[in-house]
């Protein structure tokens, strides 16, 4: 199967690095021009030099803003006024005692978390229903279904995903546009070593901590080991792409096969 979205633009939040990363350089490889997002100019310009020495040839543009605040949403849309794939990547995560978690905290969960989503799906929705074509995914994850006690408010947030995707793919419905979810597992990016070495300590060699951390606080996974970015972004690429033109609303899982992630 080969996939070609030559001719389709397309936004990646997030994606200075980490899984939005992955997601951009598997975009591009088919053939998308793909806007590359991130919180300052600097940032972005910085990882599309970096993209551009392994896909020389790829059609990279820069969209810095940030998406959780709804002048950093209107300055991506005014650079990049339509796009054909919308990935919905951007999201924060840490681990924090239940009864710690203020007001102040799972708002910003909510912002960053899902209402930065909502903001951009409302603004390109209209032109890919109007053009009869779209793509509109959100990166969610295994915690949206097996809540994490070490971080409830990162688990509800990506929940609240679940339901937004449903909800705007019925909206779409018969557009030609479809919308759906990515169950994501954990995945091994810098910001989640970080994370594991915060949970299990960092007096152990990596692969031990990832061992222990796997055991401890995933046990569900059947695959017992950190996804890697780019097998998320296999699955957003071809969620993105012709082949997937009856597959919406769905929360399509690549989460190492958790073994109670049951989605209804």
């Amino acid at each position: 199967m080969r996939v070609d979205l030559s001719g389709k633009t397309a936004l990646v939040t997030g994606s200075t690095q980490g899984i939005g990363s992955a997601i951009a350089v598997g975009l591009a490889a088919a053939g998308a021009r793909v806007a590359i997002n991130g919180r300052s100019e600097t940032g972005v310009q910085k990882a599309i030099a970096r993209l551009r020495e392994d896909l020389p040839d790829a059609d990279f543009l820069p969209a810095p803003g940030d998406v959780s605040e709804e002048a950093g949403a209107a300055q991506v849309v005014e650079e990049v006024p339509d796009a054909d794939i919308l990935v919905n990547n951007l999201g924060i995560f840490g681990a924090q005692e239940p009864l710690d978690i203020t007001d102040a905290d799972w708002r910003r969960y909510f912002e960053v978390n899902v209402l930065a989503a909502v903001r951009l799906t409302r603004a390109y929705l209209p032109g890919m229903t109007e053009r009869g074509w779209g793509r509109i995914q959100y990166i969610a994850s295994d915690s949206a279904i097996v809540i994490p006690a070490e971080m409830i408010h990162y688990g509800v947030s990506k929940t609240a995903l679940l339901g937004v995707s449903r909800g705007f793919a019925k909206h779409a419905a018969g557009t030609g546009v479809t919308v759906n979810a990515v169950i994501a597992g954990p995945t091994h990016t810098g910001g989640v070593e970080d994370f594991v070495y915060q949970l299990v300590g960092k007096d152990v060699p990596w692969d031990e901590a990832q061992r222990q951390f796997m055991k401890q606080y995933r046990p569900q996974s059947l695959l017992q080991r950190l996804i890697e970015p780019e097998e998320i972004a296999h699955l957003v690429v071809y969620l993105s792409s012709p082949f997937a033109s009856a597959t919406t609303g769905a929360a399509v899982r690549v989460d190492g096969g958790y073994v109670d992630a049951i989605v209804p």
